[in-house]
């Protein structure tokens, strides 16, 4: 849970790196609550929940996906290659999954100083 309220907290902060540890367990914890927030939304009979906690979440989403294509190496703009169909996102996923580089224009290598 703290990697995903440290993504809220960086929230619009488009710089820097994230760990692909730090990105996948933003994306678990995402998941889960859109299902709980959606399941929510089907037995109140409300429509809106959901679409209330994706537009909130929108913007922390992209900036860590962002800082993630930092880390590999790419400057975040490549998130629009999900915009192709299918490929698109294929290739998206294959550069989220992609190890660390080393230090690079984006900030110094964030596994450097810790114990992987």
């Amino acid at each position: 849970m703290d990697y995903f309220i440290g993504a809220l907290q960086k929230y619009a902060e488009f710089t820097g790196r994230a760990r692909r540890k730090e990105y996948w367990m933003f994306f678990l914890i995402y998941t889960i609550l859109i299902i709980l927030v959606s399941v929510l939304d089907a037995i109140l009979g409300l429509g809106f929940l959901s679409l209330i906690f994706s537009l909130a979440m929108l913007v922390p989403s992209i900036s860590i996906a962002a800082r993630r294509l930092h880390d590999t190496g790419r400057t975040g703009w490549w998130q629009l290659i999900s915009f192709i169909p299918l490929i698109g996102i294929i290739i998206l996923i294959v550069f989220l999954v992609q190890d660390s580089h080393d230090d690079n224009e984006y900030g110094p290598n964030p596994k450097s100083g810790e114990a992987t």
